[in-house]
Formats: C-alpha cells, structure tokens, sequence
C-alpha cells in the first residue's frame, strides 16, 4: 500500500488506482466529434433533418465536443438511444427507430474500424509506469466496450502496467457503482484502497457511490473544471499524482 498525494490532498493506504480512458489517459476528442458526425450524417440519410439534432445532443460544437456531452461521456448503447428517440420523433415506432440509429452507428463504425487510435496525453506513459512500479494495480474502466480498452491497450504498449482492462458490455453503465465493484473485484482489491481517476462527473460518481479511497478530476490544462466541482481533488495533468515515501 502507499500514500498518494495530489495539490495537497493525501490518500493513504492505497492498493490500486482505476483510470477512465476517454479524455484521461487517451486525448480521443477529435476522433469522438468525427465519430458522432459521421453517425449522425448516417442517421441523416436515412430519416432527412434529423443529423443536425443529433449532433448538438451528441455534444459536438465546431470543432470540439462538450466533456459534459453525451458522446464523451455515455456508452454506446446510450448515445444509440438517444439518437432513436430522435429519430423516433419522427414518427417512427419504436423498433423501428433503434434500427435505423443502431444501422447508422454500425455503418459509421465499419468506416472508423481501421482508423489510428487516438494518441495518449502527453505523459500518462511516464505517470502509468511510475505508479507500477510502486507496487500499484492499474486497470482502465471505460464507457467504450471491452474489445475498444484492449484495442487501446494494446496499441499503446500498456500491459506491463495495467492489469484491467474493461468496459461497458452489458446494460449497466457509468456513474452505476457497480462498474468500479466489479472492476476492483476483477483486480483483487478493496474498493475503499483504490482510487478512480476520470475526466467526467459520472467517473467521480460512481467512485464515491462505490465508496472508493478516493476520487480525482482531470481536465487536461484546466483544473478549474466545473464539472469536476464534486471530485475529492481536480487536477490538469497526471504527473500531479505522486507518490509520498514512506
């Protein structure tokens, strides 16, 4: 166990620490807001003038999406949803409408399968390797599915340092504390000695619904994230967590 430390908040007896991937370890932004626009436009071919709707409730402005928004923190199977009862609205039944969204989003994944995956922020490496080498378990729980985090995993070289690798597989999903029980189960440890590291509120939720040691906000360049208001401590980069010798 050790004592990790971050802008002056101290977590003790910690035996593992749970990252979100998405907008924590991975800087995937530009890749979510083409994914969503490409369903959407996909969504729009096949029911005319429901793609601009879709993309405001995916979260994509311009040129970025919203942290906050739908795609960057929800699953699959919910931005699926979402974007049938758009289409629904229509006046679609309902069947009818999650196939039509679920052709959209499979078609756009189809387009997106061979596409580079998205790079790592800038020191996540160095900060995943130095808490491994401190004794720490590592596991990666995100809102994409479990095949996506491998994928990731993989690409990135991390599985010397990380011994989770799950997502979102079946209908329970982010900020349910059962996702972080079922992840620190999986790695062999005490929720109440692991930490969960996230970019969004459903991260800190589910932590603190699951009694974690403890929750820390990241948004990459601005700790002041208001939505990162309830976290135990927000921080702008990984390299602020450290670890206190004993």
């Amino acid at each position: 166990m050790v004592t990790i430390k971050c802008r002056g908040i101290t977590f003790s007896n910690i035996e593992a620490v749970i990252f979100d991937k998405d907008g924590t370890l991975e800087d995937s932004q530009e890749f979510l807001r083409l994914l969503g626009m490409k369903r959407a436009r996909l969504a729009d071919a096949q029911i005319p003038g429901v793609g601009e709707p879709l993309q405001m409730a995916f979260g994509i402005e311009s040129n970025s999406i919203d942290p906050t928004g739908l795609l960057a923190v929800g699953s699959r199977r919910e931005n699926e949803i979402v974007a049938a009862g758009y289409i629904a609205e229509t006046g679609r039944g309902w069947l009818e409408s999650l196939t039509i969204a679920r052709r959209a989003f499979d078609e756009a994944d189809e387009m997106f399968k061979n596409s580079a995956v998205s790079p790592l922020f800038v020191g996540s490496l160095e900060v995943l390797k130095y808490l491994s080498e401190a004794g720490l378990k590592l596991g990666v729980l995100s809102a994409a599915t479990t095949p996506v985090v491998q994928k990731f995993v993989k690409h990135h070289a991390l599985a010397d340092y990380i011994q989770l690798e799950m997502g979102v597989d079946s209908t329970v999903h982010k900020p349910d504390p059962k996702l972080f029980l079922q992840a620190c189960e999986k790695l062999g440890v005490n929720p109440a000695a692991t930490l969960m590291v996230g970019d969004s509120a459903g991260d800190i939720q589910m932590g603190k619904n699951a009694n974690a040691a403890g929750c820390i906000g990241i948004c990459w360049g601005n700790a002041q994230a208001s939505h990162l208001e309830k976290s135990d401590v927000a921080i702008a980069s990984l390299d602020e967590i450290t670890i206190l010798a004993d």
